[in-house]
């Protein structure tokens, strides 16, 4: 909830429900997946979240607010998790297959770390990441940079000679847009796709088909600037 940018934006409306029973709902149609836990923070800010949850039933783990690696490495370590998939709550437009072939890879090809953002060619909010306990536990062990902390993964894509890392790219470069939510702009543009295409069940293409027949649509946001790493 305490978004520096766009605060309480993870229960903003969009289409008669919040932002995250959108990232839910779309992640739980992924095929790969074995459980959805929604890891947020110990802040008394985030009680609306796990009262959320327990409306919804969603599992929940509360971690620490800053130190989002460790978050993860305690969330993982409760679920005795094998993998750990990473979906940001701010994705509402999170495509289940786009996750699932990510996942597929990661499956076949074994690597530590799996991701369709090393190489970007989907839409920023379609990000999806894979890795092994092993490598979250050597991240979280070793990682000492704060936003290393902060964004999770950084420790282990910035160190391809101590993780194997595989990136995962779609067919066609769709990079150019901006599907996750950070600012009001953003939140305009998603509830704009919501309320065209009137599903809380679309599909990649069906966003892509929009955007091509309503191109104006991504001047909503694409001013947005993307925060850097350092920025948190």
């Amino acid at each position: 909830m305490g978004s520096t940018r766009l605060p309480g934006k993870v229960l903003a409306d969009i289409h008669g429900h919040a932002m995250l029973f959108h990232v839910v709902r779309r992640t739980e149609s992924a095929k790969t997946l074995d459980r959805i836990v929604i890891a947020t923070t110990t802040d008394p800010a985030d009680d609306v979240i796990v009262a959320w949850c327990g409306e919804h039933k969603v599992n929940c783990f509360r971690g620490n607010k800053m130190d989002v690696l460790d978050r993860y490495y305690q969330a993982a370590c409760q679920n005795n998790a094998e993998a750990v998939v990473r979906i940001t709550s701010d994705c509402p437009m999170i495509d289940p297959q786009t996750v699932d072939k990510t996942v597929s890879a990661f499956l076949s090809e074994q690597p530590d770390y799996a991701s369709n953002t090393c190489v970007r060619t989907y839409p920023r909010g379609l990000d999806t990441e894979v890795m092994t306990f092993a490598a979250l536990q050597r991240a979280w062990t070793e990682a000492r940079h704060p936003y290393q902390r902060t964004h999770v993964t950084p420790y282990i894509y910035e160190n391809p000679g101590l993780f194997k890392i595989l990136s995962v790219t779609g067919e066609a470069d769709h990079s150019a847009y901006r599907w996750t939510v950070d600012t009001r702009e953003d939140l305009e543009f998603v509830r704009a796709v919501y309320s065209r295409l009137r599903s809380e069940t679309f599909s990649f293409s069906d966003a892509l088909n929009l955007m091509k027949r309503e191109p104006e649509l991504a001047e909503i946001n694409r001013s947005v600037p993307q925060k850097t790493l350092q920025e948190g």
